[in-house]
């Protein structure tokens, strides 16, 4: 490793249990091998539609937090509707394993509020039928809940296909001991079976705060724009990886010269930003943000922390030269030569930190 992660980051990890276990299988060893207990939460996550005329349905998915012995948060484990190879859609339900289904964000939020994760599917409904004074109907496995029209607000249905095998580790924001702090929750998926899925991706959540100062910001999308291909040729980024775009090309545009940061949030949204760039940089570009961070989306699946701190450790060290007010350079024309010009940029990085403390 070239060197400890500094900041506090957050880690999403992507991983996959084997046939017959789950994220719930994880879940339960992790609480009983640190004297700790399982919440089971929904998640919450979009995926294509078939119904003609929509575009997508939001969803609620089963998840499960591991809280240690004194309640503070270990993990999280979730879903990741973007690991499917592996997995044989063909499968039963297993039982207990279920989704609830809606296509507004609103309706989606207040399905969570009302319904329990833990409960059962025949149930998932029913409070939120309250109140719309409604009734739930049940059309084979499946649970309809609709207004007077008749139209639908949300669906329950049997999650099939061994979707309760992907499994995205989701750890809080960690300080210091990344590497101890991975291993407590790596070492056991490991000893479980758990593997790298094709699609697999490891996400890095850091502190946003430092990164809307404008020209931090601009540097933030010079590096993920002018050297793509160098970053992911260095991070070895995972061509199978779903949900990974450069940068949209408003927002590029506006770093030629030194942008403000309003011209940098209209740029966003003129090029139609959301969290599924390389780097997502969304909860940047708005006064409300519900995770104030910058997350890189674009290192490979990894299930030993050596991996990840390696990998995040270069990363980190890029993104503390965009903090310079210097603009960040642009990438030489040939990816090997550009890959050594970033090395080079994180070395220096590395040597202009101050010391760490020796106590």
């Amino acid at each position: 490793m070239i060197a400890p992660l500094h900041r506090r980051t957050g880690f999403e990890i992507e991983l996959m249990a084997p046939p017959g276990l789950s994220r719930q299988t994880l879940a339960r060893d992790l609480a009983d091998r640190y004297g700790g207990r399982v919440h089971p939460v929904w998640h919450h996550d979009s995926e294509p539609s078939l119904v003609p005329g929509l575009g997508r349905f939001l969803h609620l998915t089963q998840g499960f937090e591991v809280r240690r012995d004194d309640g503070s948060l270990l993990c999280t484990l979730v879903d990741d509707v973007t690991l499917l190879a592996g997995l044989d859609p063909r499968t039963p339900p297993a039982p207990g394993w279920f989704r609830v289904l809606t296509d507004d964000p609103r309706l989606l939020r207040l399905l969570a509020r009302h319904s329990d994760p833990g409960g059962t599917i025949g149930a998932a409904l029913d409070a939120t039928a309250q109140l719309w004074a409604a009734t739930v109907d049940r059309h084979g496995g499946i649970y309809q809940l609709a207004d007077a029209t008749g139209a639908t607000i949300a669906l329950a249905a049997p999650q099939g296909g061994e979707r309760e095998r992907p499994c995205e580790i989701v750890t809080p924001p960690l300080s210091a001991g990344h590497g101890e702090a991975l291993e407590e929750l790596l070492g056991p998926a490991r000893e479980l079976g758990f593997t790298v899925p094709r699609e697999a991706a490891v996400h890095l959540h850091l502190d946003g705060a430092p990164f809307r100062e404008p020209h931090a910001l601009a540097n933030v999308v010079r590096l993920f724009a002018y050297w793509r291909e160098p970053l992911r040729a260095m991070l070895q980024t995972n061509p199978a990886c779903r949900r990974l775009a450069p940068l949209p090309e408003p927002l590029v545009r506006a770093v030629d010269g030194i942008p403000s940061y309003e011209q940098l949030c209209e740029a966003a949204e003129v090029g139609g930003l959301t969290k599924f760039f390389d780097v997502n940089l969304t909860q940047l570009l708005t006064a409300t943000p519900l995770r104030d961070t910058v997350e890189i989306r674009i290192l490979p699946g990894a299930i030993t922390s050596d991996e990840i701190l390696h990998r995040g450790a270069l990363v980190e060290l890029l993104l503390e030269r965009c903090l310079d007010r210097e603009p960040f350079p642009a990438a030489p024309p040939h990816v090997d030569a550009a890959v050594n010009q970033l090395l080079h940029l994180a070395a220096q990085a590395l040597a202009r930190r101050d010391p760490l403390p020796t106590h």
